[in-house]
């Protein structure tokens, strides 16, 4: 099929945005490409419309499960099959899904990178007929860049399996080095570079230096009209300032990582559908969601880089129409932003300490505990052990990229199901065990398919339909599993902690001190040009497009800054222009086409503005066609 038709049947669009279509035709012949497309440039449409005119599977590499989540349930909504395998799942649910890709009609398997090189995955993946690789985010495998993620330096194993299928690298932000360190760690072969010019002319960009923050917060929401959205930096402070936000009839939702799944589905739907006004929320919130018409986002803090703030300010105006990016900063956040750096940064022996009370928490004996997943509760842990959060997830970040564990964010997966037994095997352990019978046949009713594959079920639901408790439920579910009938993945919302070794002696741990020295180099670099964006009076979106290596910059005319320096300029010709209407009405009245005819500053928009404004002050007035200077006597009875 035609890629314009695929983009119609699927999309509904009739074209594609500047650069899809040279990336599509780069993959279609299977070339390798890295495209740098700014948020909300459609980067999905870049690997999904060529894969699905090509036969076989798309392979799509994602550091979150949310955003794989999102894109597959947007794939189904859109008619076309889509699997993604992550943290969490139980080996007979992968292993389903993998066979489903195989030899089902599955066009795209979404892995995390550390699913990708599982032994599981890779033997299966051989047998699959593999048309494209794409790698989002992919600014994740440079050590240079913000979010470094270790295990996507081992995508590039993949070409071990299927030589010579193309890659496509994809990402929103990224600078001139963590370009090349792309495109050399995923081993691209004589890549195609796709880069759209990270200028967005219709985002305004303002820092606004104010004490008072919560009445500056009120001023832009009440100011800008439509839907926006405010990035704070704790839970805590997600739920107060929608709260005060509310006081001030502004309707606003929190959302952060604590939330359970129907919580965040619901806040979002509100949010989407335009029934709420301002969503405020930490930095997961954002990532994946489709929403063209956010007219601002506000960051209460600082952003922690400018990779994340040009992503984040990205959500605003995607629709291309007018949208604004504001940053509220006061004096203190230089001291907190500082701290922070710190805090990223903990010392070798208190990562070693952290791993000692990791194995502890989770009850790992030495020896022990590799390939292993547990549900991890930070808060938790942190409070047991008396730690900080941000230094010890730091120090998690560093035994990530020793390959001691990972750390994947909170899964919120939905509870699933699947049928152990055959319909007839099935049929008699009803008429053997009566007691689940009418339970039984409850769920299957509900739930479709659930023989062939796992099926998301709410257990809230089957409760209502058998007029019990969900506790009953979950009850009657777990004795299900116990007697192998069904497997029973319960919810989870937790983070999960995968060990990949054994735990061994804290004293034998080795950590590699040369990339925590580099590391912070980088992240000092990048505090660096945050600090100078909050703080100096340049054009932003110069700064901001010159920090990804872009060249030819212009300012931009509609930041604070322009706007200042476009207010100070014509006060300063309007004083010209003043001055000269004084002398040349010095004993003498002269009709406006006269007297804006003989002023040489300025242009005639200018000069009239100018004549208005002493005309207002008193210094003018206008006798018939004729302009004079107010006299002193005159003044008076004015």
């Amino acid at each position: 099929m035609d890629i314009k038709e695929i983009l119609k049947q699927y999309w509904g669009h009739e074209s594609f945005r500047p650069l899809q279509e040279e990336i599509i035709q780069s993959v279609l012949r299977g070339e390798d490409s890295l495209a740098l497309l700014p948020t909300g440039g459609g980067k999905s449409v870049c690997f999904q419309v060529p894969a699905l005119a090509m036969e076989g599977i798309c392979i799509v590499i994602s550091p979150l499960i949310a955003l794989m989540k999102d894109q597959v349930e947007n794939l189904k909504k859109r008619g076309i099959a889509a699997i993604a395998i992550f943290a969490g799942m139980g080996k007979r649910e992968i292993d389903i899904a993998l066979d489903n890709c195989i030899y089902g009609p599955v066009k795209f398997l979404y892995l995390s990178p550390e699913r990708l090189l599982s032994d599981l995955v890779k033997e299966r993946i051989k047998y699959m007929k593999v048309n494209l690789l794409a790698v989002d985010e992919a600014h994740c495998i440079s050590q240079w860049g913000y979010d470094f993620r270790p295990p996507y330096r081992h995508i590039a194993k993949f070409r071990a399996l299927h030589p010579k299928v193309p890659i496509l690298a994809l990402t929103a932000s990224a600078t001139q080095k963590v370009q090349e360190d792309i495109v050399e760690k995923l081993t691209l072969r004589n890549p195609q570079i796709f880069k759209k010019s990270f200028e967005r002319k219709n985002l305004s960009y303002a820092v606004l230096h104010q004490e008072n923050k919560l009445k500056k917060l009120i001023d832009v929401c009440e100011g800008v009209k439509g839907s926006g959205i405010l990035y704070v930096r704790t839970r805590r402070d997600t739920v107060e300032l929608a709260k005060y936000l509310n006081q001030y009839q502004i309707p606003a939702q929190y959302y952060h990582a604590g939330l359970n799944l129907e919580e965040r589905s619901e806040k979002q739907a509100l949010w989407i559908e335009d029934k709420i006004r301002v969503m405020v929320a930490t930095n997961a919130f954002g990532m994946g969601i489709d929403k063209p018409n956010v007219r601002f986002v506000i960051h209460y803090e600082i952003p922690e880089s400018l990779e994340a703030y040009y992503q984040e300010a990205g959500r605003a105006g995607r629709d291309e129409k007018k949208a604004y990016a504001v940053v509220l900063y006061q004096n203190r956040d230089r001291l907190l932003f500082e701290k922070k750096f710190e805090q990223n940064f903990p010392a070798v022996d208190l990562i070693k300490r952290t791993y000692h009370h990791l194995c502890n928490y989770l009850q790992i004996p030495i020896g022990l505990g590799e390939g292993i997943t547990y549900d991890f509760n930070v808060a938790d842990f942190c409070k047991k052990f008396q730690l900080e959060v941000i230094p010890t997830l730091s120090a998690i970040k560093f035994l990530e990229h020793d390959e001691y564990l990972v750390l994947s964010e909170n899964a919120l997966l939905p509870s699933r199901i699947q049928f152990l037994v055959n319909g007839e095997d099935l049929y008699k352990f009803q008429v053997e065990h009566a007691r689940y019978d009418y339970f039984i046949k409850s769920v299957l009713r509900s739930y479709g398919g659930a023989f062939d594959q796992f099926v998301q079920i709410k257990e809230a639901d089957i409760a209502q339909k058998n007029s019990t408790s969900k506790v009953e439920v979950v009850k009657y579910l777990r004795e299900l599993d116990q007697l192998g009938v069904l497997s029973y993945q319960e919810q989870t919302q937790e983070p999960l902690l995968t060990f990949l070794r054994s735990r061994m002696p804290t004293e034998d741990l080795t950590l590699d001190r040369e990339y925590y020295q580099k590391r912070k180099s980088v992240y000092h670099q990048k505090m660096i040009a945050m600090l100078a964006f909050v703080e100096e009076p340049k054009c932003r979106s110069e700064q901001l497009i010159q920090y990804f290596d872009e060249k030819q910059t212009n300012p931009c005319g509609i930041c604070d800054v322009c706007l200042a320096q476009k207010r100070a300029q014509q006060n300063g010709i309007s004083a010209l222009i003043s001055k000269e209407i004084f002398q040349l009405l010095k004993g003498q009245a002269l009709d406006l086409n006269t007297l804006v005819k003989h002023i040489k500053k300025g242009n005639d928009k200018e000069k009239l503005a100018a004549i208005r404004l002493l005309l207002d002050a008193g210094e003018l007035k206008k006798d018939g066609e004729a302009y004079q200077l107010l006299k002193n006597d005159d003044k008076g009875k004015a």
